[in-house]
């Protein structure tokens, strides 16, 4: 049993010795750091990336909602002109057809006046 003991703390003794040492662990914790860093500097970069990628989409779709709206208003523009010339036209038609009957009437009192001048 002594023997059996004796080899069982011998073979404890080289498992122990064969493990890694303090500098190996030391070194072991810092690629781990080093690895959780670059990680987090990844996450970070991939965050302030999509932020951006989020404002330029915000932004052109902005630019989007303002372009349809010049549309619209150019629309409404070219329509209120539209408008203006039929207006304008209708009031031309009306305003000459108005200026022929004051001339036809005008033409009557001169006919009536020279007939009543010659009538004296």
């Amino acid at each position: 049993m002594k023997k059996l003991f004796a080899v069982l703390v011998v073979s404890g003794l080289v498992f122990v010795a064969c493990g890694p040492s303090a500098e190996e662990q030391a070194a072991e914790e810092q690629r781990i750091a080093d690895s959780i860093a670059q990680v987090e500097e990844q996450q970070r970069i991939q965050d302030s990336l999509a932020a951006e990628l989020a404002a330029a989409q915000e932004a052109a779709a902005q630019a989007e909602a303002e372009k349809e709206a010049a549309q619209a208003e150019a629309e409404n523009a070219a329509t209120a002109v539209k408008q203006a010339a039929k207006a304008t036209k209708k009031a031309a038609t009306t305003v000459k057809k108005e200026a022929e009957a004051a001339a036809t009437e005008v033409e009557a009192r001169a006919a009536s006046f020279k007939k009543a001048k010659q009538d004296n």
